[in-house]
């Protein structure tokens, strides 16, 4: 399994990047009715167009453009911030973004129609700036661009006013993510894991019927995606390497019920499944390249009788030819 480069900003943006997790986003933080019904169809991921223009090329933020109906727009603007330390640019980098965002959409306006955003009717599509944040402690920037400036006050009409929306991820307890019932509420009941001995708890008490219904609904194709946050997950708390690449592969070939069997993980009998499962793939190797029989490869890699029918069966499996041996 490769490396996760910035492993948690990552994960958190691939699950934006899926369209139709993101539209449970909107559903979930976002109290505006006319979102809840959007299409991941008619969602667009712009993101690209825009970072290259910061000097910091922060690899989590999230700019999407979603066509409402009737053919007018709206763009979605997401720094996503997980430090331990607010951010105190955050207004101020979204003003940056909302000019970007409606600098781009003039441009592509304009060519379809030679100036028409010089003429009097024409409008700016709304932009909806969001700030995720899953921190420990409390946001204490300002949310309101006004309030970040000097003299606001004096200078107040010709300030911009707009306010970014806050989704504080420890504002939501289990419980009120458990209700919202999706893909994404347990995504990000995992997140609010801070701790290693954490997991094991939390998942213990999610009630049977939320675990059921994801079962059901949880599609095959995010399979993958889940396996990798449950990977940043156990990176982040310092489970080894090995042990996460057998968990991730009983993931992604069982389904969602599997991932519930971490609250029974137990790192030490992983890390001998993880030992046997190359030693049986040894001792075949040996039986096969140095035609020694199963008693001589077993006892090679001190493996014991209770390893035998492994072996023989991937033997068998692989049409070896062996003789037992005493």
């Amino acid at each position: 399994m490769p490396a996760i480069h910035k492993a948690k900003d990552n994960s958190l943006k691939l699950i934006l990047g899926d369209h139709e997790l993101f539209t449970e986003f909107l559903r979930d933080f976002i109290n505006i009715d006319m979102l809840k019904g959007i299409d991941p169809a008619d969602i667009e991921d712009i993101t690209e167009r825009f970072l290259p223009l910061f000097n910091e090329q922060k690899d989590s933020d999230v700019v999407k453009r979603i066509n409402l109906k009737g053919g007018t727009p709206f763009f979605f603007i997401s720094i996503l911030e997980h430090e331990s330390e607010v951010n105190f640019r955050a207004s101020f980098k979204m003003l940056q973004y909302i000019a970007l965002v409606l600098n781009d959409y003039e441009k592509e306006i304009d060519g379809k129609e030679k100036n028409i955003s010089a003429t009097k009717d024409f409008k700016y599509p709304p932009v909806l700036p969001v700030v995720f944040y899953d921190g420990e402690g409390k946001w204490t920037a300002e949310t309101n661009f006004l309030h970040r400036t000097e003299m606001n006050t004096v200078f107040e009409k010709y300030i911009p006013k707009f306010e970014y929306e806050l989704v504080s991820l420890n504002e939501y307890s289990v419980d009120d993510l458990v209700k919202f019932g999706d893909t994404l509420s347990l995504i990000m009941i995992i997140d609010k894991i801070k701790a290693p001995d954490g997991i094991r708890k939390m998942l213990r008490e999610l009630p049977a019927d939320y675990i059921e219904q994801l079962a059901l609904n949880i599609p095959e194709r995010l399979k993958k995606l889940i396996a990798d946050v449950i990977t940043v997950l156990l990176a982040k708390i310092n489970v080894p390497r090995d042990e996460i690449d057998v968990l991730v592969e009983k993931i992604e070939q069982r389904g969602i019920n599997e991932m519930f069997a971490i609250e029974n993980y137990d790192v030490q009998e992983t890390r001998r499944e993880a030992r046997n499962e190359g030693m049986i793939d040894d001792a075949v190797k040996i039986v096969k390249n140095l035609k020694l029989t199963v008693t001589e490869a077993l006892r090679a890699l001190e493996l014991t009788e209770e390893d035998r029918d492994q072996v023989l069966a991937e033997l068998n499996k692989q049409n070896v030819p062996y003789t037992l041996g005493q």
